[in-house]
């Protein structure tokens, strides 16, 4: 089945786990291609019979409610990327000798002949910043790409569409990558690694795996942060082509064979003559878009796939420069009365909040809501040296205040007991009445958003909104 001539897939039973942004799009191309497909689902309510009945209308079979049994004729699975390995329809493929799938597979097997090559990003934290950093430097290039995966731009609809692509930037989540044995990528990066999904994949060392599954296979660069050596130690233990090389990326000088930083300038010794003696200037760091350090080391990620891929160095200066961040990464809001207001309600865990506080001097941090199991001594301890004071909010803000009162007893802490609409407003005015001129009040609250918000996007506009209104009353 490795194949993507047509034929190979005409009358194979498939079966597609699991509806949605990922199950339907498989569901329709495989029937497009003649598989006898069957859908099935855990979940029956009123979403999942309305898209069942789109699916039943084109003939596929839909079965809601029993996403455990394996359909009879099974010769395939292609699973949506959130199910767990652990599930008993895995177990009765695996007895069964079915071979499962992700969507991500299922989309570089059925890549044609003359495919755009794949520059792939993971890693715990700023995955979707550094794709799109990369997308941008590709098309200054003059490239034809996109910014697809794991971003929301369907992989399969890249690969099917009819628009022809030079090279694709390309997102993977751990999840992702765990079904997609095949995937061998031209150059790919593992930005960090922290505890993550660790109840998905079941332990640390499971993740990194999964994690790692990006390196193998690759033909020109396998990228690694050389500030986390488990991302080194990933590019070590894979199995790449002959030729293939570590790049190392630092926010200090760089050595042979790694990108950094020198005196506020972008440097590579990697893709330039006699490495050994030579740097060639790529941007400054005024050039990248927020200029965090965090921030830095993505587009030096994304500098070094695009290197790569044998992309000028003007192209990424040029297309640093026209890169903007989506909302709620690091966004600076407004200034009032001295102080920087700055949503990063991206920050949804621990790693990436310790990211985002080292981006400033003076904070005063407003933090909490669903820890999903996290522990914050460890942020806590590296950070208290810049925190001016703390506002906590959300359902298990009292987690961030014990570990605040272990590591950062003198730090003054506010913990806000209400989940009402008012709660972020009330968060800031607190934040205001705490900082002082030359201070940053930061929204990275090291949580999820669910338990007040319905998504880290709401909380982060409850944030602004609320600073845009202390801005109005001190006017």
């Amino acid at each position: 089945m490795g194949s993507p001539e047509v034929s190979d897939w005409q009358g194979k039973h498939v079966t597609v786990a699991g509806l949605g942004v990922s199950g339907i799009p498989a569901a329709k191309v495989l029937h497009g291609l003649g598989a006898v497909v069957t859908v099935v689902n855990d979940g029956d309510d009123e979403r999942a019979r309305a898209q069942a009945a789109e699916l039943e209308a084109l003939g596929i079979t839909v079965r809601l409610g029993d996403g455990a049994t394996l359909p009879e004729r099974s010769e395939l699975i292609v699973t949506a990327p959130g199910w767990k390995p652990d599930k008993p329809l895995f177990a009765a493929a695996a007895a069964a000798g079915v071979p499962v799938w992700g969507d991500v597979e299922l989309a570089w097997r059925l890549r044609g002949p003359d495919a755009a090559p794949w520059l792939a990003v993971t890693g715990t934290n700023g995955k979707t910043t550094t794709v799109q950093m990369l997308a941008s430097i590709l098309k200054a290039a003059g490239l034809r790409t996109a910014a697809v995966g794991n971003i929301g731009v369907s992989l399969l609809d890249a690969v099917l569409g009819e628009e022809t692509y030079d090279v694709l930037a390309v997102e993977l989540s751990s999840y992702q990558l765990h079904w997609a044995p095949s995937l061998r990528a031209h150059s790919a990066t593992v930005l960090n690694l922290a505890p993550d999904h660790l109840d998905w994949h079941g332990s640390m060392e499971a993740y990194a795996a999964d994690k790692g599954r990006i390196y193998e296979g690759n033909r020109v660069a396998c990228v690694y942060n050389a500030a986390d050596k488990a991302t080194e130690d990933l590019v070590r233990a894979a199995d790449v082509e002959e030729g293939c090389r570590a790049v190392g990326f630092t926010l200090g000088t760089p050595g042979p064979s790694q990108l950094g930083v020198v005196e506020g300038i972008l440097v590579d010794r990697a893709f330039v003559e006699n490495r050994q003696q030579n740097a060639q200037e790529l941007a400054e760091v005024s050039d990248v878009n927020p200029p965090a350090p965090h921030n830095i080391a993505n587009a030096l990620a994304a500098a070094a796939l695009a290197r790569a891929f044998g992309v000028p160095a003007k192209a990424v200066r040029d297309g640093l420069r026209a890169f903007t961040p989506d909302a709620h990464r690091i966004a600076h809001v407004a200034d009032v009365d001295g102080v920087a207001y700055v949503d990063d309600s991206k920050a949804t865990n621990t790693h990436a909040t310790e990211a985002s506080l080292a981006a400033y001097e003076s904070i005063v941090w407003i933090a909490g809501g669903l820890a999903k199991g996290a522990t914050f001594d460890e942020l806590v301890a590296k950070s208290a040296k810049r925190l001016r004071g703390a506002v906590l909010i959300g359902a298990d803000r009292a987690l961030i205040r014990e570990a605040l009162a272990r590591h950062a007893p003198e730090v003054p802490v506010v913990d806000l007991d209400r989940t009402d609409t008012g709660a972020m407003l009330a968060a800031v005015q607190e934040a205001q009445r705490l900082a002082e001129p030359g201070d940053t009040v930061l929204l990275a609250p090291a949580c999820a958003s669910m338990d007040m918000f319905a998504n880290y996007n709401k909380r982060g506009d409850a944030f602004a909104e609320a600073v845009r209104e202390l801005g109005t009353a001190s006017a």
